[in-house]
């Protein structure tokens, strides 16, 4: 690494000044803002305490920050979706110690894009080089087991396996709906073929039907009182699965309070009290539908508040994707088409290593074909 440039260790978001690291994050990234990763470890949501150790990598050149990546020390694989259960468990039966290990993501968010973050005027290279040699180093003085770094950017992808050819990397897809100058949400559905038009008109239609009013709360138009009611929404969703919630309610207080300009809250009423809520980010061109629950048990609810109100928001707006989430072949039926999603990982165990690299090709063979299947079945004409 240059002289000219040294890496810090951050045990906390707060160590660094929000306008510093704010001038490194990409405008369509409210995920990787400082306010965001500030109120998860803030709110108590990660920390030692929920087994998120904040162990954060910052390059700078004297005063001036340069490069920065968030990094966590972890002892356990809840709350990635990008899933090493087996890995750990195989290493374990093995003799091996997998946890701790250390992971390059934003917490409990699995959404595609840099992580790795570096000023305009730095060259990339000499960056991403002194990160690297950063989380070798916690590796190293830790005894971690691994580095993962997750939903990587393409490009960051290519950078990280110039930097470091022993990385492995893993395929994955998501589901993501693109503006093709549909104009509207009737031009949305002109593109699409007969049957999937009328299943998408007449799931709206059930909506209504059931006496639910659908509304849209923009930044500042959300109230205290309208977060309250999505957090007890959100909530439910885990009680649904007999664990409690990822994210306090606090957490969605300070991001209230600190970045209002990037949430859109889609609430669903019933005889004007609401009773269900999905809480969406916004950055520059993309929309990104995060979190999701309901009082009630209403037909196709789900798919309006989470799916056909963030279409037509985006379309309304000018926002060019919408990345509405993990998981779901739903959503290619109503116009969400498959997206490469990659990840990285480091393993010092050779064997282990070894092990994962012939797992993840075998994988990602599967899952290019998925992909390719996937892709073939878009119901656009």
């Amino acid at each position: 690494m240059p002289v000219s440039l040294s890496v810090a260790v951050l045990s906390a978001m707060e160590a660094v000044s929000a306008s510093q690291w704010d001038a490194l994050v990409d405008a369509d990234q409210p995920f990787l803002r400082h306010a965001f990763l500030h109120a998860l470890e803030a709110s108590g949501s990660v920390g030692p305490a929920t087994g998120w150790q904040p162990c954060h990598l910052t390059v700078w050149k004297g005063a001036q920050l340069v490069g920065a990546m968030p990094l966590y020390e972890k002892h356990h694989s809840y709350g990635e979706y990008v899933f090493d259960w087996g890995w750990a468990d195989a290493f374990e039966r093995a003799g091996g110690h997998y946890y701790p290990k250390a992971l390059s993501a934003v917490p409990f968010t699995p959404v595609p894009g840099a992580r790795a973050l570096v000023a305009q005027d730095a060259d990339t290279d000499v960056v991403y080089a002194a990160l690297a040699q950063g989380w070798r180093e916690q590796c190293q003085r830790h005894d971690l087991s691994s580095w993962h770094l997750l939903f990587a950017g393409t490009s960051e992808v290519e950078v990280w396996q110039a930097q470091c050819p022993e990385l492995i990397s893993r395929e994955g897809v998501q589901f993501q709906w693109r503006d093709r100058d549909f104009g509207d949400f009737d031009g949305f559905l002109a593109a699409l073929t007969s049957k999937r038009r009328k299943m998408i008109k007449r799931e709206r239609r059930l909506v209504a039907d059931q006496g639910l009013e659908v509304v849209r709360l923009v930044g500042e138009q959300i109230t205290p009182a309208d977060l309250t009611h999505f957090y007890r929404c959100y909530a439910i969703t885990y009680q649904e699965r007999g664990r409690p919630p990822y994210l306090a309610q606090d957490f969605f207080t300070r991001i209230y309070n600190a970045m209002p300009e990037s949430l859109l809250l889609v609430q669903a009423r019933l005889d004007g009290r609401p009773v269900a809520a999905a809480l969406y980010f916004r950055g520059a061109q993309t929309l990104y539908g995060r979190y999701w629950g309901s009082e009630v048990v209403a037909d196709c609810l789900h798919f309006e508040a989470c799916y056909y109100q963030g279409i037509e928001f985006c379309l309304e707006q000018g926002l060019t994707l919408f990345d509405p989430g993990t998981q779901g072949e739903h959503k290619l039926l109503r116009g969400f088409a498959p997206q490469r999603v990659r990840s990285l990982h480091y393993l010092a165990h050779p064997g282990l290593a070894n092990a994962v690299a012939t797992f993840c090709r075998e994988e990602g063979q599967q899952v290019a074909a998925y992909r390719d299947a996937a892709f073939a079945a878009l119901p656009y004409k």
